[in-house]
């Protein structure tokens, strides 16, 4: 394909990388929705639902830049079909899984997939899109992959009001089809004209040392905080990660070029999306059994609450770039991570009754506020590299805000449950011992439990269990709100406007 095609394609070009995204988007937060679901399916405890989402997010972040290289090596579009190949067919596999651990496999096959597609997508947008161009797609791109995010919650609840929890895994099916297709007759093949040797020793030490820290993180309301088996995987993980970066600067070919963090648009814009998805990625796992746990909607009905956060989305990112151009993105990336904290430390104040009203312009906002940060960061980014290193920037970029993602949901989500299980602990003495255990563990046993028993027990339960959780949930996002806040201030200080320029300081006036 000539350069003279390619550039009279670029838009649908653009279109396919989207759509190759929706799947990721829809994957994420359609899990989310179908938790409570694979709960009940498989009696599933607090943290092997956690795991659902981590194990996807950990091998997702851990091949993420391995497969960058692959990709610059031997051709984008190949590790584009190929990761979209991967995610369809364990998408489809997953009918046959009939256990929990039988899904967190899935999942992680799933995140192999997600790992050859998300480097391939930003690399090929960076090498068909130049000059300003390049920052409006960059901004259609995270407007258009968010559709996925917002309507994935919708369509679960869809799928799970008439169909079985599989039904949720099978919606990625078609749409990889698709992309597929359209993907041949589109896309361009390019690569890096001198790519680096793969670092098999980096990915090794840094999956390994951030599974073992999730691992840890995950694990400890189970084992206690302080239990030797919590410390000793904590100190692992440390040594591992310590060791990760040692041999990063030991090796002539790294997996990540640490020098990208030298410079501030790449180091402060790669923060500010780690500490958005931190934020994100762990309200969505608490919110989600906060909607139908604790405020007892139905899968449709949570899903249709959740809704909003696509048009927050759609709305938050091409509006991010314009308001980039006239403000400058320090303002812009500040702002929306601002808008973050104060929106998630609102719910320090939600009761297990929240009305619906309320809860539908809070997604709004919440993505809106996501969207402020995410074009304006991705691009500051992408552009603080040169276009043939494009390919391994995202992928760094990425890994960053997967391993906050799957951090957030550690953290918030143990943060959570040990919390609630303190919480509701006076609430359960009239339980017998295994039932009293289960309902402590998680809100959705309390629900599971309530059900069994006579209406005046089973609905003092669920009100103790709802309240317990709406403020363990609270207290849990107040941490997120912390620190998206602590990085507004950040990135209001250090993030400079445009390469070359000085930062754009939030006090100075706008850039004309």
């Amino acid at each position: 394909m000539s350069a003279a095609e390619i550039h009279a394609r670029r838009w649908k070009i653009l279109g396919v990388l989207s759509l190759s995204l929706i799947i990721i988007g829809v994957d994420t937060t359609i899990l989310n929705i179908a938790l409570p679901t694979l709960q009940d399916e498989f009696h599933a405890s607090a943290s092997t639902l956690q795991w659902m989402v981590d194990s996807y997010l950990l091998v997702f972040s851990g091949l993420l830049l391995v497969f960058g290289t692959l990709g610059d090596r031997y051709g984008r579009k190949l590790a584009l079909q190929a990761g979209v190949s991967i995610f369809g067919l364990a998408s489809l596999c997953a009918a046959f899984a009939g256990s929990a651990g039988a899904v967190i496999a899935v999942r992680a096959v799933m995140g192999i997939g997600a790992a050859l597609i998300m480097p391939a997508t930003l690399s090929i947008i960076a090498n068909v899109f130049s000059g300003e161009e390049r920052g409006k797609a960059i901004g259609i791109w995270a407007a258009l992959a968010a559709i996925g995010i917002g309507l994935g919650p919708l369509a679960g609840g869809l799928l799970l009001e008439w169909f079985a929890w599989w039904s949720v895994f099978f919606l990625n099916v078609p749409v990889a089809a698709v992309v597929l297709l359209l993907g041949t007759r589109f896309v361009p093949e390019s690569r890096d004209p001198q790519p680096g040797a793969s670092d098999l020793p980096g990915a090794l030490l840094s999956t390994a040392g951030f599974g073992l820290l999730v691992y840890a993180i995950i694990e400890a309301p189970r084992h206690g905080w302080l239990s030797g088996l919590t410390l000793t995987s904590l100190a692992a993980a440390a040594v591992l990660l310590a060791a990760f970066v040692w041999w990063e600067h030991r090796t002539a070919e790294p997996m990540i070029d640490l020098g990208f963090f030298r410079n501030l648009r790449f180091s402060v814009g790669t923060a500010a999306v780690s500490a958005a998805f931190f934020a994100l990625m762990g309200g969505i796992f608490a919110l989600t059994q906060y909607l139908q746990f604790a405020h007892g909607y139905s899968t449709i009905q949570a899903g249709g609450l959740m809704t909003p956060m696509a048009l927050g989305l759609m709305v938050g990112g091409p509006s991010s770039t314009m308001a980039a151009a006239r403000f400058g993105a320090a303002r812009v990336v500040a702002a929306g991570l601002a808008g973050l904290a104060m929106l998630l430390a609102l719910t320090l104040f939600w009761s297990r009754d929240t009305s619906g009203p309320v809860l539908l312009a809070w997604f709004f906002f919440l993505t809106l506020a996501m969207g402020w940060v995410m074009a304006p960061a991705t691009d500051a980014v992408v552009g603080a590299v040169p276009a043939a290193k494009s390919g391994i920037a995202s992928a760094t970029n990425t890994v960053a805000r997967m391993v906050a993602g799957a951090l957030g949901v550690a953290v918030i989500g143990s943060l959570v449950s040990s919390i609630y299980s303190n919480d509701v602990q006076q609430s359960l003495v009239a339980l017998p011992a295994p039932a009293r255990s289960a309902a402590q563990d998680s809100v959705g046993a309390a629900s599971a439990i309530a059900a069994h028993l006579p209406a005046d027990a089973g609905s003092a339960l669920l009100e103790a269990a709802g309240d317990a959780f709406t403020r363990a949930m609270g207290i849990g996002l107040v941490v997120a709100a912390a620190v998206a806040a602590v990085t507004a201030v950040a990135v209001g200080h250090f993030l400079p406007g445009r390469e070359g320029e000085r930062p754009d300081w939030l006090w100075q006036s706008s850039p004309r």
